[in-house]
């Protein structure tokens, strides 16, 4: 028996017993081979990969948990939400330093490629991480973030690259207007801090946080614009939303990069 878990017309995905079954991209045989490294460095909180079934689908373990659905319960938007979040991050950061993607290592991206006007967020990448942390990836136990999955996106990137993409969804750093109904008059700079402390970034990190995140909000208004112009799912999450929301970011956090960047000194 087979029971859906996601098909939102980007990812299908089936539990069958104790796994679960995906379709098998380009890039699976590299992730696969980077959450074995991250599990033998002791990273245990990611799915196991246990090679492919007979119709060609890659076979993950099930990671037991619960996965949030939209928007935001006021349960998940605590600070202790954003610690246990960070400290997860980290464990997975220590696991994946040090690992040398082999030399055919192909990666997951949003359709489109690279557009025009997309700025490097960074010179060289550090290692290789998650760098898509929205809502559907983060599995809860007992209320808090206790594991993670759909590693599609894992690229090359930076510690601060990654974590702006998770504090971009959890702080989070967009407009009130698009935040969950308890964030909407949240502190937001005072979120950030709560998370950088406890991931335990160094004063040179902290100081990337800021111009990272607004680097990135610009990007993706290019990227998505790019990806709604050769992806009809794409197309559909541009049309519900995300045209007005993209670039209501970027200039949310060039208002407040000022008051980011304090708390964060």
């Amino acid at each position: 028996m087979e029971e859906v878990l996601a098909d939102d017309g980007v990812t299908h995905v089936v539990r069958v017993g104790s796994t679960v079954r995906r379709t098998s991209r380009p890039y699976t045989v590299t992730v696969h081979t980077y959450l074995r490294h991250v599990r033998e460095r002791g990273f245990r909180e990611a799915p196991e990969p246990l090679g492919w079934d007979d119709a060609g689908r890659e076979v993950l373990s099930f990671v037991e948990g619960d996965v949030l659905d939209k928007p935001l319960p006021d349960a998940a938007t605590g600070v202790d939400v954003l610690v246990a979040l960070a400290r997860l991050i980290r464990r997975l950061h220590d696991a994946a330093e040090g690992w040398t993607p082999p030399p055919d290592a192909v990666w997951g991206a949003i359709p489109g490629g690279t557009p025009a006007g997309v700025v490097p967020l960074f010179d060289a990448p550090e290692l290789v991480s998650h760098q898509d942390y929205c809502r559907g990836n983060v599995v809860f136990r007992g209320g808090l973030p206790a594991a993670l999955i759909d590693f599609d996106l894992a690229r090359p990137t930076t510690r601060v690259a990654d974590v702006v993409n998770a504090v971009h969804w959890w702080a989070p750093l967009v407009h009130p207007v698009d935040r969950a109904p308890a964030l909407v008059a949240a502190d937001i700079p005072a979120r950030v801090r709560a998370f950088v402390d406890a991931y335990g970034m160094t004063a040179e990190q902290r100081a990337l946080v800021v111009p990272v995140a607004v680097g990135r909000a610009r990007n993706s208004v290019l990227t998505m614009r790019a990806a709604a112009d050769v992806d009809p799912v794409f197309r559909r999450w541009w049309d519900e939303g995300v045209r007005e929301r993209a670039p209501r970011t970027v200039t949310w956090l060039e208002e407040n990069a000022g008051a980011l960047a304090a708390a964060l000194r």
